[in-house]
C-alpha cells in the first residue's frame, strides 16, 4: 500500500504542477475543497469544509441513512430509550479498532464525550469545543461494559440522537489524544472508513483506504482534499484536469459542465440559510426598525437569480423550508419595498448612516460572498445606508465574527447547514448563547419569548407538536429581524464522468466510501 501511495502521490505532485501535465493518480480521488481545513479534531470545528473530511476518517455511535437526515447505526448496533426519554443505552460493535490499533470500546465513547464537556477532564484543554452545545443536556456517560454505553440526559432531548450523527458527535482515538494533545487535529485518528496518512499545509490532506473497515473497505485506495479558496480557480482545475470532485460550483458555471458529457452535475436541496448577522447591541441595528429596513431593501429575488442564477430560493427567516415539519411556509420572505426600507429609516432617524460589513473571501456554504455583498451594499446604497465592506480569508474571518461584532462590525455574512430544526437558533439566537457563553450569538440579539420556545421544542419529542414551537419561533424572529434572511441554498458538486458511485448528502457531508474512479 505504502508503495502504491508514493507513486500515486508522485504522479499527483506532477498533477499539480500546471494544466499541461494535469492528470489524477489512478483509484485515487483528488477533491477540490473551498477552504483550508481549521482542523480535524472533530470536537474542535464547526465549519462543513472540515466536516466533509471528517466523515471519512471517524465513525459516530449512529450516521445518517445515505440520502436522508434519519439516523441508523453505526458504532452502535442498536440502542434503547428508557419512557421518560433521559436514558440512552447504546450496544457496541465488538470487532472494531481505531487506526492506531488501539480498541473501540465503550471506554472510548466515554472519553469522547468527557473531554468535551467536563471542564475537569484532562484533555478537556485540547479544545476549545464550540459545538458541545449539541450536547448541553448530557448529565453523565458510564461504560456499563466493554461494549455498552449509557448517557444520562438531565431532561427529554428531542435532538439528540441527530446531533449524534452529526461529525461533532464522532469517536475519537483516546490514546492518540494522549499521545498528541492539543495538535490532535493534526494528527487525527478515527475508526472510519480511510485511514489519515499527511497534512500538507493550504495544498492537500491525504487520507488512503482503511483495508479492515468495519463497514467493508472502499474501493478508492487514497482521497486527497485540495484547499482551492477561489471558485474560478476551483473551475479551471476541474478542467485542466487537476481535480476529480469539486463541492460549491459557482452558478455561471453550471450550465458549462452541464453540456459537457466529461463531467457530471450534482444539485441537492437541504436545510441551509443564507443571512446576515445584524449587531444588535449597538449602532443602526440596534433598532427594529432598521432591521426591518435592510430586509424590505434587499432585492432577494436579483440576488437568487442573477447573481445565484437560479441556485438558490429567498429565505424567509432562521428555519429553512427544508424542515416541512418546522416550517408550514406561513411566514413569507420580506418583500423588496425599497420605499417602506426608507420610511422605516427616516423614522428612526438613521439616514446616512455609515455601516461596516464583515465579508468573507469564501466559506461553507457561503455561495458567492463578495458578489453578494456588492449586491447588498448597492441595495442598501439606494435607501440612505453607506456600506463599508470588509473582505477577510474564511478561517480568518470566523475568528473575526464567532467572538462577536461588538465594536468592530454592524453586520457580517453567515451561512449556516444544520441536521434539525433546533441546531441553528438554538446556538446563534438564544440569550444565552452569546459569544462570551460560548455561543454563535454574533448580533447579541435577546428576546424570551423565543428562548422559551427553543427550550420547550428541545425537550418535546412529538414531531408535530415540535413543529409547532418552531413555527412560532419563526415568526417572532421574523419580525425582530436579528438578521438579514437572504438565500436558502440547493448545494452542488461536480465530478468527472470517470467517478462513479457519488451522491450528494443532505447534511452537505461528502461521503466517499462507496464512489470508485475509473
Amino acid at each position: 500500500m505504502r508503495n502504491l501511495l508514493a507513486a500515486a502521490f508522485a504522479i499527483l505532485a506532477l498533477a499539480m504542477a500546471g494544466p499541461a501535465a494535469a492528470q489524477t493518480p489512478p483509484n485515487v480521488l483528488i477533491v477540490g475543497q473551498i477552504a483550508e481545513p481549521k482542523s480535524l479534531d472533530p470536537q474542535a470545528v464547526t465549519a462543513t469544509n472540515d466536516f466533509r473530511i471528517l466523515v471519512n476518517l471517524y465513525d459516530g455511535l449512529v450516521r445518517f441513512k445515505k440520502g436522508t437526515l434519519e439516523v441508523e447505526p453505526a458504532l452502535a448496533k442498536s440502542w434503547d430509550i428508557s419512557e421518560d426519554g433521559k436514558t440512552y443505552t447504546f450496544h457496541l460493535r465488538d470487532d472494531v479498532t481505531f487506526h492506531d490499533g488501539t480498541p473501540f470500546d465503550a471506554e472510548a465513547v466515554k472519553f469522547t464525550f468527557d473531554r468535551m464537556l467536563k471542564d475537569d477532564h484532562p484533555f478537556h484543554d485540547t479544545g476549545p469545543f464550540p459545538l458541545a452545545f449539541f450536547f448541553s443536556q448530557v448529565d453523565s456517560v458510564t461504560a456499563k461494559d466493554a461494549h455498552t454505553v449509557v448517557f444520562q440526559l438531565k431532561e427529554p432531548f428531542a435532538p439528540f440522537l441527530s446531533n449524534l450523527a452529526y461529525p461533532t458527535g464522532l469517536i475519537v482515538s483516546p490514546e492518540a489524544v494522549k499521545k498528541y494533545g492539543k495538535d490532535f487535529g493534526r494528527h487525527p485518528v478515527g475508526t472510519g472508513a480511510f485511514k489519515f496518512e499527511g497534512w500538507d499545509p493550504n495544498a492537500k490532506v491525504v487520507v488512503s483506504r482503511n483495508e479492515d473497515y468495519w463497514d467493508g473497505p472502499p474501493q478508492l485506495e487514497a482521497v486527497v482534499f485540495r484547499p482551492i479558496a477561489d471558485a474560478n480557480t476551483r473551475v479551471a482545475e476541474m478542467l485542466s484536469g487537476g481535480i476529480d470532485l469539486m463541492v460549491e460550483v459557482p452558478p455561471d458555471s453550471l450550465s458549462q459542465f452541464r453540456s459537457d458529457a466529461n463531467y457530471t452535475v450534482y444539485e441537492e436541496a437541504g436545510p441551509h440559510l443564507w443571512f446576515l448577522i445584524l449587531n444588535t447591541k449597538e449602532g443602526p441595528f440596534s433598532d427594529k426598525r432598521v432591521r426591518q429596513a435592510v430586509n424590505y431593501a434587499i432585492d432577494k429575488k436579483a440576488i437568487t437569480e442573477n447573481v445565484l442564477q437560479g441556485t438558490a430560493t429567498i429565505a424567509a427567516g432562521p428555519i429553512p423550508g427544508a424542515f416541512e415539519w418546522a416550517n408550514d411556509g406561513s411566514v413569507a420572505p420580506y418583500p423588496h419595498d425599497p420605499e417602506k426600507a426608507k420610511e422605516l429609516i427616516r423614522q428612526a432617524g438613521a439616514e446616512g448612516k455609515t455601516l461596516t460589513f464583515y465579508v468573507p473571501e469564501g466559506g461553507s456554504g457561503m455561495l458567492d460572498p463578495v458578489a453578494m455583498a456588492t449586491a447588498i451594499q448597492a441595495d442598501l446604497k439606494k435607501v440612505g445606508l453607506q456600506v463599508n465592506i470588509q473582505t477577510y480569508e474564511w478561517n480568518t474571518y470566523l475568528a473575526n465574527v464567532n467572538p462577536g461584532l461588538k465594536g468592530k462590525a454592524d453586520m457580517a455574512e453567515m451561512a449556516w447547514m444544520t441536521n434539525d430544526p433546533d441546531t441553528l437558533p438554538f446556538l446563534a439566537l438564544r440569550s444565552d448563547a452569546m459569544p462570551d457563553e460560548g455561543g454563535f450569538n454574533s448580533g447579541y440579539y435577546a428576546n424570551p419569548e423565543v428562548d422559551k420556545l427553543l427550550d420547550e421544542a428541545r425537550k418535546t419529542t412529538d414531531q408535530k407538536e415540535r413543529g409547532a414551537l418552531y413555527e412560532k419561533v419563526q415568526k417572532i424572529v421574523h419580525d425582530d429581524a436579528p438578521w438579514a434572511f437572504v438565500a436558502n441554498w440547493k448545494q452542488n458538486a461536480v465530478t468527472t464522468a470517470t467517478v462513479q458511485g457519488f451522491e450528494l448528502e443532505p447534511s452537505f457531508l461528502l461521503m466517499l466510501k462507496d464512489v470508485t474512479k475509473g
